[in-house]
């Protein structure tokens, strides 16, 4: 039953390390969607750009989700938009 805890520990761990990496985008993935990154090809970029659409696509169910729990959809909102959903009504 230890060894399942140490496991669990390690995938809390890892999951934490890659929520420091990113919000939506890697580092990488903003250099190359800005135009940055003048060394990969037009296929690759194509390829970066149709992964982030697949993320965006995914963001309907997250922000439901957020939404379930009360303030955090907002403050997803007030982020990304300027303005939470009850101020548009």
């Amino acid at each position: 039953m230890r060894l399942g805890f140490a496991r669990y520990c390690m995938a809390e761990a890892e999951q934490m390390r890659m929520a420091d990496r990113r919000a939506l985008l890697t580092e990488r993935e903003r250099d190359i969607v800005s135009g940055e990154a003048d060394d990969i090809t037009d296929e690759y970029r194509y390829q970066t750009v149709s992964r982030i659409r697949s993320r965006l696509q995914r963001l309907e169910d997250d922000i439901e989700a957020l939404d379930a729990h009360g303030e955090l959809g907002n403050e997803l909102r007030d982020i990304v938009c300027g303005q939470s959903q009850d101020s548009e009504e």
